[in-house]
């Protein structure tokens, strides 16, 4: 099973050929900037298209602190997305209070672990919205 570096790894060589498809559901590469370092970090996550952007979880697998990629894109929200052999620059932001019951259905409707995880912590798990602007 890819994980983590050789996940990437394979999947930035592949244009997402190994590596799109993981464990019953669809992953992209999201490449955020250090808070502290300002290098480039590249993350495969979990996403669902909605309507003209895309979603992901912030939920590092229901711990109390958020993932790494999140603070990062909390820092500097602008980022780079691969899906497939398409890569594009993109904007990314929590979702509103408003918006986020409808994607989060979206999510868990493709990784129900979203609800467990987010049945583990009090942090409120956020969805955010990968807004293209390239």
């Amino acid at each position: 099973m890819l994980f983590g570096k050789e996940h990437v790894k394979r999947y930035v060589e592949t244009d997402g050929a190994e590596g799109h498809e993981w464990q019953g559901t669809t992953t992209l590469i999201l490449t955020t900037t250090g808070r502290k370092s300002g290098e480039q970090r590249s993350t495969p996550l979990i996403y669902q298209r909605f309507g003209d952007d895309l979603l992901v979880v912030a939920s590092k697998g229901g711990s109390d602190t958020p993932p790494l990629w999140y603070l990062n894109l909390q820092a500097e929200p602008e980022v780079l997305v691969q899906v497939k052999g398409d890569r594009f620059p993109a904007r990314a932001r929590t979702a509103t209070a408003e918006e986020k019951p409808a994607m989060w259905r979206t999510m868990a409707a493709t990784w129900p672990q979203y609800d467990e995880y987010q049945q583990k912590t009090d942090r409120d798990i956020p969805v955010v919205v990968l807004e293209r602007t390239g």
